[in-house]
């Protein structure tokens, strides 16, 4: 054995204890580290031909790099849909790392009997029906993948072809959608579908919903059987589609219906939000991320369908050390990767850790801030809202004529480097526009109250530099 491998092993015990230090030190500063940061490019280092061993690595990437790490897993940190991740999932994921299991096969380990619990947990939390059979993904994007290659694949056979054998060439792949996330678009494009596949439909009078009576009328038009992507939480507005209604269509109408419930599936925790999720239980396929509300670590997301064989079909992985995949019920057969880091371990641990009441409580009290958020640039002179905060997304932007893309992106690096809050920035309905979501567990109403404070003064700050700058 090499001696610095072999010196490690020795000193296991000091290189975790370094670890929590490292750890206990990031967390202790949660409230002072900035959400954001703009970071140059580094240099690229010369491999060593000789090691330092861990102690000497964790040293180094204290003092060059921990610093320069944005807090993304804080409570001001409002950019994409990011939560943060609670105390037992992190737990959870320090142990996935530590038991290192392969969770693919079924009865080698109980990792991917937990797996099963895991998803079945969820199922209860988001209120989908127990026939819904579930895995674990690496995000949302890889869930919208899969719901959208079984959506390919019972396109096919309407029309009498195996696509996952014979491919795309022997029949239409159609898809309509409102407001479509980009990670369809990317998804599409994986699948060998194209992103030209995806048909616009138009949407409800100032809002992302689509307007069900297009879709109605699209769909009537059609000369064979598509694949419709309804939002259950748009990524600008937090929006949801009518998915009972869209539903209702399936009476009268051909087609998969994919529900992208990245983040908005968490609707389904609180009573309050609940019917913002009505309907879902008619989706073929569903996708939600666990790494958004769930807050844990990154690399989770969920995938839900009614059609496990289906899944078998497109999945299955045929090799002799693997087992028959008609009868075998191992994840490599289901999902898109044969080797599968444990990623449900966090989730499980932090959903018996918490339990319904105390996702229903993030969700709510995250949703109220976001409101509160809303109202203040509501009021505000400085800003203007651009919708109606119906869940936990802020959109709005700067209150002055022709505001430009360019102008929002330098506000905002002004607003992060500034060092309270972090938001991203987008376009909604062709105005450039700031977004902020609001879903961190550690995020209260202090936080609410720094990060308008925040952009006010990032405001104000602007307009005087422009001043001083047209002056001279």
């Amino acid at each position: 054995m090499h001696s610095l491998i072999s010196k490690d092993s020795q000193e296991i015990n000091d290189i975790l204890r370094y670890t929590l230090a490292v750890a206990e030190k990031y967390f202790t500063m949660q409230e002072i580290l900035p959400p954001g940061i703009g970071v140059p490019d580094i240099s690229m280092d010369i491999l060593p031909e000789q090691g330092c061993g861990a102690i000497d690595v964790l040293n180094y990437f204290e003092k060059n790099y921990a610093h320069l790490l944005s807090n993304s897993a804080g409570p001001r940190y409002f950019g994409f849909v990011t939560g943060g991740s609670t105390p037992a999932s992190i737990s959870g994921d320090w142990l996935v790392s530590v038991f290192d299991q392969n969770a693919c096969g079924s009865n080698d380990s109980i990792a991917p009997q937990l797996e099963h619990q895991t998803v079945n947990y969820l199922k209860q939390l988001f209120g989908l029906d127990t026939e819904y059979f579930g895995s674990f993904v690496t995000g949302a994007t890889m869930s919208n993948f899969v719901g959208l290659a079984l959506g390919r694949e019972w396109l096919g056979e309407q029309y009498g072809v195996d696509a996952s054998n014979e491919g795309l060439g022997k029949f239409p792949v159609r898809i309509l959608s409102a407001t479509p996330h980009s990670s369809v678009f990317k998804s599409l494009a994986m699948l060998g579908i194209g992103r030209s596949a995806l048909q616009k439909i138009g949407t409800e009078a100032d809002r992302e919903a689509v307007d069900v009576q297009q879709l109605e009328e699209t769909l009537r038009n059609q000369d064979g059987p598509v694949i419709v992507v309804a939002n259950a939480g748009t990524v600008n507005t937090g929006d949801f589609d009518n998915l009972k209604a869209i539903a209702s269509l399936k009476n009268k109408y051909r087609f998969w219906l994919h529900v992208d419930a990245a983040f908005g599936g968490f609707a389904a925790c609180s009573e309050k939000l609940r019917h913002l999720t009505d309907g879902i239980n008619y989706a073929d396929s569903v996708t939600v991320d666990a790494h958004k509300w769930l807050n844990v670590p990154y690399d989770a997301a969920m995938q839900f369908t009614r059609h496990k064989a289906l899944q078998l079909k497109v999945f299955q992985n045929s090799a002799a050390y693997l087992g028959d995949p008609a009868t075998s019920p191992d994840f490599f057969h289901y999902t898109p990767e044969n080797s599968r880091r444990w990623r449900s371990l966090p989730s499980w641990f932090t959903l018996r850790a918490y339990g319904k009441n105390g996702y229903r409580e993030i969700v709510e009290r995250n949703c109220l801030l976001a409101k509160e958020l809303g109202e203040r640039i509501k009021m505000s002179e400085e800003f203007v809202l651009l919708s109606a905060v119906r869940l936990n997304i802020v959109c709005f932007s700067i209150r002055e004529p022709n505001v430009s893309i360019e102008h929002i992106r330098t506000f905002l690096n002004v607003v992060r480097d500034e060092g309270d809050v972090f938001f991203t920035p987008t376009v909604y309905k062709g105005i450039p526009a700031i977004r902020a979501a609001v879903s961190n567990w550690q995020t209260k109403q202090n936080d609410i109250d720094i990060a308008f404070d925040a952009i006010r003064r990032a405001r104000r700050n602007l307009k005087t530099l422009t001043h001083t700058v047209s002056k001279e």
